[in-house]
């Protein structure tokens, strides 16, 4: 058995260590994007992009394309659950990617599985429309509160999806500060508030692990000006699920993702896809498959 090491020369492995040898696998649990934006689609690419192993469970088809969606069908629950175990109890998965839920039965379903197998999750909620219609009805959204969030290592809401779960409005920096501490006290370890709604050109996002000034950090980038920003919250979340997965602390994995987003929209602003808003550059930088 061969593989290549960093400097590219063939090296064989030996057969007892065979068994030892693993790729960094995630799992995303999210719906689907027949434009390959957003959704599976964009996570697969950017967990592939950074090096990791992606795995998938579908938890709905959605009709869409760049100008926007025109149909959702949420996949039954049992079924998405079966993805969900034919994964875990087969793949070591290092981490866990969460999107699209917004079926109170797919909710529970993915709880009840993620509650035993004890593995690290970034949840991305997709609770509001870019019209700012929410998409969650109440009963869900409570089983989100109370099944959900408090099994994930990070939550990752954008401006809007944090005004409801903290139940809030957000005008700036302080507004963020204190929403973050109010979506943690529901029981996640952490939480992500993304600051791209908000005006001017510094787009600074917010991450809270606790409760002291010590436990916030602020990452900071310049608003890139395209309108190819299809699929960005899912990319995000995925970069950084994936930097968990390798094993680094949360703010760190959080700046690795921030860059990667930041480097796929610039990659790819001025591409043409579709006549809306286009995908990312998510292979911007390929990197090979990781082995531990």
């Amino acid at each position: 058995m061969f593989f290549f090491d960093l400097l590219g020369e063939e090296k064989t492995i030996p057969y007892f260590c065979r068994s030892m040898i693993k790729y960094t696998t995630i799992l995303t649990i999210a719906g689907s994007d027949c434009s390959g934006g957003a959704g599976i689609q964009a996570d697969i690419k950017t967990i592939s992009a950074l090096g990791g192993y992606a795995a998938s469970a579908i938890t709905a088809i959605t009709v869409q394309n760049t100008c926007g969606v025109k149909s959702v069908f949420p996949i039954p629950a049992d079924i998405v659950k079966a993805q969900i175990k034919a994964v875990t109890e087969d793949l070591d998965v290092d981490a866990i990617k969460i999107g699209m839920v917004t079926d109170d039965k797919i909710i529970s379903a993915i709880a009840e599985d993620i509650s035993v197998n004890k593995i690290p999750i970034v949840f991305d909620p997709v609770l509001v429309s870019s019209s700012g219609h929410t998409l969650v009805a109440p009963q869900a959204l409570a089983l989100l509160r109370r099944q959900l969030i408090p099994s994930c290592t990070l939550v990752t809401p954008n401006l809007p999806e944090a005004e409801v779960l903290a139940g809030m409005p957000i005008q700036d920096i302080n507004d963020m500060r204190e929403a973050g501490l109010k979506i943690r006290a529901i029981g996640c370890q952490a939480v992500l508030i993304k600051g791209g709604h908000l005006s001017g050109n510094d787009m600074t996002d917010l991450l809270i692990t606790g409760q002291t000034q010590d436990d916030i950090f602020q990452y900071h980038s310049n608003r890139i000006d395209t309108k190819n920003t299809h699929g960005t919250g899912c990319t995000l979340s995925s970069a950084i699920a994936v930097g968990i997965a390798q094993g680094l602390p949360l703010p760190e994995a959080v700046e690795k993702g921030k860059r990667f987003l930041t480097d796929a929209l610039w990659a790819g602003k001025n591409v043409s896809v579709g006549k809306g808003h286009g995908p990312l550059n998510h292979f911007f930088n390929p990197q090979k498959l990781m082995i531990k």
